[in-house]
């Protein structure tokens, strides 16, 4: 009787003595990327979010950490994505931009081009897509080399770069839309073929029964009292200008497929997409933990065509924040309540649109970027000779042709400097300075560095241009967007829940590039190979 007596002892001493003898991990991890949405999303719109919604439950369930900043610019898609999954900076792990000038390769690369694979999907060229030009491993890649490549890793977006940028270099899969064909497409950097369970679901031609839905309002248009409620001309409307609510959307079937990501019904899109991934991919149902990616792109488009203070886009968080609950109660019956762990995000906000603030006195304008390249070229010619010396203007950057400067012998320096004095004269430039002496400049921080963390010189310009507060490059016949360092840009959202999370709150900074690490620690995994980020110790504990 005394050696089982013993032997329990000795088993309850060690594991007291060096914890538990496995690691503990979740069946799945998921994490959500809202393309465009403020931080202020959260509570603009609180007394309207439904109880058992997503938003209200993330926030009063989860961990929210309310003073998450984006540490670099541009403040664009691409960049956003990537930094997440990476815990990294584009000075790092390269992805400047959704696009910009190669100066190794001399031309305009989109960031995730790939010439060398073909789309898996469609006959169309949209799937010729993949990691490449990303230089980091991202959070999904560690995951698998810790298991030898056992866990599950997929991603999901309407847009390529969304799905394909957080799924990283060994993903299973990435999958995105093809807006020529209403199908979802991949490329054969991953597969062969479509699985039997994708193209099941793409024969279900769900885009064109969207359509026919149409897009009206969720409760009635009077009660949208925290936006404008009449027609603006600073609305671009991509669903058809003078077109309002609701919007009759039958017209596109069969006819274009591109419009269903500027109404919510991209986002239903994504999430039933995103259902049939998990069931047909087993995602969460074994003791190795597996990664789904999910981008909802549809909030970018409605604001980019109708500004932060449209009904379109409250209609469209209040649809979402629907659609999150029911993804939740999803979750929780395929994986288990409290057995996977969720993060929810933003790749980048929003300014609102400039002729909305002037209406309420607040100082707002457009950078024509058409217009000032034109001014530098007249004025570069006349100087220098050439109007050839500029190629094109692109993520708040001027940039110029160094193979032309050698050619003709002519002082980069001086042209730089000619340039930057002729752009300061230009309306809404605040500053400008030439990129290669970032480090000589005097910017009061944190300004300084979110322009040093976005600084890749073989992907980069040569001039950043810095914009007076509310001032947005191009948009002038309507809509908004977003790339700068100011906070309606870069203060995004972040709140965890489920796995080992406990409600509660943070109102100290923490950065975007902070998520990867903090999902690195609690899996037990190492940090991506560009990580810069530290993890949130507040979730940790």
């Amino acid at each position: 009787m005394q050696k089982p007596v013993t032997l329990f002892v000795w088993m309850f001493s060690f594991v007291s003595l060096h914890g538990q003898t496995t690691v503990q991990r979740p069946k799945l991890v998921v994490g959500i990327v809202v393309d465009q949405m403020r931080w202020d999303y959260l509570y603009r719109y609180y007394d309207r979010y439904a109880e058992n919604g997503g938003f209200k439950r993330l926030l009063n369930q989860g961990f929210a950490c309310d003073n998450t900043v984006i540490p670099y610019t541009p403040t664009v898609t691409a960049c956003g994505h990537a930094s997440i999954y990476t815990g990294s900076v584009p000075a790092i792990h390269g992805i400047t931009g959704n696009g910009w000038w190669d100066r190794q390769l001399h031309q305009s690369i989109y960031c995730t081009q790939d010439a060398s694979v073909k789309t898996i999907g469609s006959k169309t060229k949209l799937g010729q897509m993949s990691p490449k030009n990303l230089l980091s491993t991202t959070i999904g890649d560690e995951l698998k080399l810790a298991n030898n490549f056992k866990s599950k890793v997929i991603g999901i977006a309407l847009k390529d770069r969304g799905a394909i940028l957080p799924a990283g270099h060994s993903a299973d899969a990435a999958y995105w839309y093809d807006n020529k064909t209403g199908d979802w497409i991949s490329s054969g950097y991953y597969l062969k073929e479509l699985p039997k369970w994708m193209k099941t679901f793409n024969k279900k031609k769900l885009a064109d029964h969207y359509y026919k839905q149409g897009w009206n309002t969720m409760y009635p248009l009077d009660t949208y009292v925290q936006s404008t409620d009449e027609p603006k001309p600073y609305k671009s409307n991509s669903l058809g200008a003078g077109s309002h609510f609701p919007y009759d959307l039958k017209k596109y079937i069969g006819v274009s497929y591109n419009h269903i990501s500027v109404t919510p019904h991209g986002n239903s899109f994504t999430l039933e997409m995103s259902k049939a991934a998990l069931v047909a991919e087993q995602l969460g149902q074994d003791s190795i933990t597996d990664l789904l990616a999910i981008s909802f792109s549809s909030p970018d488009y409605i604001g980019h065509s109708f500004g932060p203070n449209s009904i379109e886009a409250e209609d469209g968080f209040l649809r979402l924040d629907k659609e999150l609950g029911e993804f939740l109660d999803f979750l929780d019956e395929k994986t288990g309540k409290g057995q996977y762990l969720l993060f929810l995000t933003a790749d980048h906000g929003a300014a609102q649109v400039p002729r909305f603030l002037k209406e309420h006195n607040v100082p707002a304008g457009h950078v024509n970027t058409q217009k000032m390249f034109d001014t530098l070229s007249l004025s570069l010619k006349a100087k220098f000779g050439t109007a050839d010396l500029i190629i094109n203007i692109t993520n708040g950057q001027v940039v110029l042709d160094h193979q032309l400067m050698i050619n003709l012998k002519l002082n980069k320096e001086e042209v730089i400097a000619w340039s930057i004095d002729l752009v300061l004269k230009l309306p809404g430039i605040a500053t400008a300075f030439a990129l290669d002496a970032l480090e000589k400049i005097t910017l009061i921080e944190p300004v300084k560095t979110r322009f040093v963390n976005g600084y890749f010189p073989a992907r980069n310009g040569d001039i950043q241009l810095i914009y007076f507060p509310q001032w947005l490059e191009d948009f002038e016949s309507g809509g908004t967007t977003h790339g700068v360092w100011n906070p309606y840009d870069s203060h995004i959202p972040l709140i965890w829940y489920g796995w080992h999370i406990g409600p509660g709150k943070s109102y100290r900074e923490i950065q975007m590039t902070d998520i990867a690490p903090t999902l690195a620690h609690l899996l037990q995994v190492q940090m991506p190979s560009g990580n810069i980020g530290k993890p949130i110790a507040e979730i940790i504990k």
